[in-house]
Order: C-alpha cells, then sequence, then structure tokens
C-alpha cells in the first residue's frame, strides 16, 4: 500500500492509497475512518465515491482525504475525474486541484477554466 502524508492532522491520522481495493482510505489510528473508491484507465484515475463512517462525521476527514488523494494524483502524474459529488465540490472550492481535472472534461463536470 502507498502512504500519503496528511497535512495539519493529528499524528494518528493518515490516508493511504489502498489499490487492492481501489481506493484511498483515511485512517485514525488503525481504524478506517473514511475512503474514496477509484478506477484507473491508464493515466486518469475515475474517483468515484467518498464515504466517512458516521462515527467519523464533522471532523474534517473528508476533505483531508480528498486533499491529500488529490495532492498523491499530482506527484503521481495522473489526470482526475471527479464524478464522486463530494470530490467535484471540493475541486471546485480549491482551484489549485483544477489543473488535475483535463480540460475537455471540465465542463461535464461543472467545473469553470
Amino acid at each position: 500500500m502507498r502512504l500519503a502524508r496528511v497535512e495539519k492532522m493529528t499524528e494518528d491520522t493518515q490516508v493511504r492509497d489502498n489499490p487492492d481495493l481501489s481506493r484511498y482510505e483515511i485512517l485514525v489510528g488503525d481504524t478506517v475512518a473514511g475512503f474514496t473508491e477509484y478506477a484507473m484507465h491508464g493515466k486518469q484515475i475515475d474517483l468515484i465515491h467518498t464515504e466517512v463512517e458516521t462515527k467519523f462525521e464533522g471532523r474534517g476527514l473528508a476533505s483531508a482525504l480528498i486533499g491529500e488523494l488529490l495532492d498523491d494524483i499530482r506527484r503521481r502524474g495522473l489526470q482526475a475525474m471527479p464524478y464522486c459529488p463530494f470530490v467535484r465540490k471540493f475541486v471546485a472550492k480549491h482551484d489549485e486541484y483544477l489543473d488535475l481535472v483535463p480540460t475537455e472534461h471540465r465542463a461535464k463536470f461543472g467545473l469553470a477554466g
């Protein structure tokens, strides 16, 4: 499993890519608190669905997860397709990630630029 660092989170929180399950996971301690499922197509990653366990809601974990996975996508030189509504909203609010979405697909996701 690839591990990605988490900024502005506690020491016991980490984000990792779990390619065996095709998802990025955010862990609190040893517990998977949430995940974003994906599908790979060459250099394109389709971000399909994000979930955070009920007992972990309201802590900003989904935003931390999305930010870290997008940073990892950038490091890996991939293009992101934000099919997940949460990821799409995150990219819309954080235009520093807009370049990860191919220009020709942005209108389909309601993303300007």
